[in-house]
């Protein structure tokens, strides 16, 4: 019986959840033998996260997998894919080819009934979990904007820095000119208007620059996460 195995670690070089590109080439190998498969390949990304589409070497190595109609091996479910999408994606386009997946982390063989519902699963309490961890970070930063606390190096449109390095000051000459910009967008003016004529009556960007509709947009949508 054939498999393929697919490694992935991070840019920033050696190790990737604790495990390093040799470790998981020992396990997948160990695991293969183990179970009767002999390896035909071994595909390694050196990247970041993305989308599976973007990554050339998982593509190679679904690809073969389906040719040989063997089994695609990872060490881990985040090592394949990071969105329920794209991984249920993989797992239908090795299906159709006769081919199956295997993640050792979470011990899933697509051979079994059993192993595929485990896995469709599993990658939908994975990205669970991602959302629940963007979500709560959201929620901080919220929490410190509306506390006025300063969460990066640009100062917003609207405020000041204080002393300390790290509270916001309220600027009312500037506060006014955030709520005519909320004025003219709920009358409905485009955000390439406003910065039109923001430019025209010779009001002042927070940097100094000229006005843009990026400008504007993310002032606009600061003054909304303030509010959610």
């Amino acid at each position: 019986m054939h498999a393929v195995a697919y490694c992935r670690v991070s840019t920033s070089g050696q190790r990737d959840e604790g495990v390093s590109l040799e470790m998981q080439r020992t396990l997948i190998g160990t695991w293969c033998v183990g179970n009767g498969y002999e390896p035909d390949a071994t595909f390694i990304e050196v990247m970041s996260g993305g989308r599976a589409a973007n990554r050339p070497e998982l593509q190679k190595a679904v690809t073969l997998a389906c040719k040989l109609k063997g089994i695609l091996v990872v060490y881990s479910l985040s090592r394949l894919a990071r969105s329920v999408k794209d991984t249920l994606a993989i797992a239908e386009r090795l299906e159709k080819s006769g081919a199956n997946l295997a993640s050792l982390s979470e011990r899933i063989d697509t051979n079994s009934a059993l192993g595929k519902m485990v896995f469709r699963l599993l990658s939908t309490l994975n990205e669970f979990e991602r959302d629940q961890l963007a979500e709560r970070t959201a929620n901080a930063m919220a929490h410190l904007r509306r506390s006025n606390r300063r969460i990066s190096s640009r100062i917003p449109l609207g405020y000041d820095l204080a002393p300390d390095g790290n509270m916001l000051l309220g600027n009312p000459a500037e506060q006014k000119v955030v709520a005519q910009i909320c004025r003219w967008r709920q009358q409905g003016m485009t955000m390439v208007r406003i910065a039109e004529k923001l430019h025209e009556s010779a009001v002042p960007t927070k940097a100094g620059g000229m006005w843009c509709p990026s400008t504007v947009r993310g002032i606009l949508e600061r003054q909304q996460r303030l509010v959610a």
